[in-house]
């Protein structure tokens, strides 16, 4: 049963069907999530901010690990707040494979989850939680991964994609 994430900001649980969407990439193509729903297996990844360096790690770490990733039948997203020619230039200079979705708007990031609040220096401040999302062939999150540390986060979600496989 899925819930209405986007009006309460809930966090998305193993067993939700993935909330659906349509972004445009860094070349303002759109890319509609439905697309993929009973062919392959998606993974979201979402970052504050392009050129940032956990953020440069963070993209350009599952960018080289992308053909593993489609040898699984699944395909990766990057997802953040930037606008598509920033996505286009932060991808053309770290040299990511890797489709960057804009989500302007907040709304795909307050569906997942991930656009939360924290304090900082006294001040509440929103912003989006490094988070990754495997979402299963039928549309079905199999892993809800929040406030993430990007390193070894591109092999880890490979192996857990892998296990979907077996």
């Amino acid at each position: 049963m899925q819930r209405a994430h986007q009006e309460n900001n809930m966090l998305l649980k193993v067993g939700d069907v993935a909330p659906s969407f349509s972004l445009p990439d860094a070349d303002m193509a759109t890319i509609d999530l439905a697309t993929y729903k009973g062919s392959r297996h998606v993974v979201l990844f979402f970052y504050p901010k392009d050129g940032t360096p956990c953020c440069i790690r963070q993209a350009t770490d599952f960018s080289d690990h992308e053909e593993e990733f489609a040898r699984e039948d699944c395909v990766l997203f990057g997802i953040s707040r930037d606008e598509c020619l920033q996505h286009a230039e932060f991808r053309d200079k770290e040299g990511i494979g890797t489709e960057l979705l804009s989500d302007a708007e907040g709304v795909v990031c307050k569906q997942y989850g991930v656009w939360q609040a924290r304090e900082v220096d006294g001040h509440r401040k929103f912003g989006i939680v490094r988070s990754t999302f495997v979402i299963d062939k039928s549309g079905v999150i199999r892993h809800a991964l929040y406030n993430i540390n990007y390193k070894g986060q591109a092999l880890n979600v490979l192996r857990l994609v892998k296990e979907l496989n077996s």
